[in-house]
């Protein structure tokens, strides 16, 4: 049995449950508490945009998007994420049987990867798997559901339609959706981070894939740009949930981190 070992717990997120669990207690109290808008928390999403940073950073924004997808009941869940570590040409899947969380093991979905490779020629490097940007979804996918099978996905110098091609074939699988993984812009003053993540947000809450290349500075902006296509042609809707950034965690507001979360309906 091989087994895709955590290789940020500790660091990026608890590497024990409770500790998790007492985090997304806490989120969940103050998204009952202060939520204005309690349809949302009936969304069901098909897909959702989710940030990768460490959990006291942007757990909070990635936690109400979760607990809309249990919603969706899924059984499959493709988590696509960029490679922060690694030079990577093309798209790498996770060939291993379990991937490894403080809540336990996930099963592997081997079937779906196998069609993923037949099909798109996605390949495997193990060096890619190594990656922070799909393994802090996976304690939270662990944490809000039931009875899963995982596709971790690692993306590095790629193109967006190819990698639109794939978002939707998993789509078209039987209870699959789709997490894309993506931090905003890096490092800039709160006021200066806040006008380009507004761009960003402004191409994905008007599914303008074009918007993005005038400013957006996501990590993961091949993926959104590749769901954004996808949910055009599958008429998905998108809904901002969260954002913010990390100096509402750290008070630094002189290099801050963008976060955001976002559901397709």
């Amino acid at each position: 049995m091989s087994i895709r070992k955590e290789s940020v717990a500790g660091t990026f997120y608890p590497d024990n449950a409770k500790q998790i669990e007492k985090m997304i207690e806490d989120y969940n109290k103050v998204i009952d508490e202060h939520l204005k808008q309690k349809e949302i928390l009936k969304l069901k999403p098909k897909a959702i945009i989710v940030p990768h940073a460490g959990y006291i950073y942007s757990a909070f924004t990635a936690n109400l998007a979760y607990r809309l997808l249990a919603n969706s009941n899924p059984k499959k869940v493709v988590v696509i994420g960029p490679s922060h570590r690694v030079y990577l040409e093309g798209v790498s899947a996770s060939k291993y049987d379990y991937y490894e969380t403080p809540y336990g093991k996930l099963q592997i979905d081997k079937e779906l990867i196998a069609k993923l490779e037949k099909d798109f020629g996605i390949g495997f490097f193990p060096d890619a798997h190594h990656e922070h940007s799909t393994e802090v979804q996976m304690p939270l996918l662990a944490r809000y559901l039931q009875n899963l099978k995982v596709v971790e996905l690692v993306y590095g110098k790629e193109d967006v339609n190819h990698l639109s091609k794939i978002i939707d074939f998993c789509l078209n699988q039987k209870d699959t959706v789709v997490v894309i993984s993506t931090d905003l812009s890096h490092y800039y003053s709160l006021n200066d981070a806040k006008k380009l993540d507004n761009i960003c947000m402004d191409a994905i809450a008007n599914l303008n894939p074009k918007r993005l290349h005038q400013g957006c500075e996501a990590c993961g902006k091949i993926g959104v740009e590749a769901l954004l296509l996808v949910a055009k042609e599958k008429n998905l809707k998108p809904r901002l949930l969260d954002y913010r950034t990390s100096a509402d965690a750290s008070g630094d507001e002189s290099k801050v981190v963008g976060y955001l979360s976002v559901a397709f309906i």
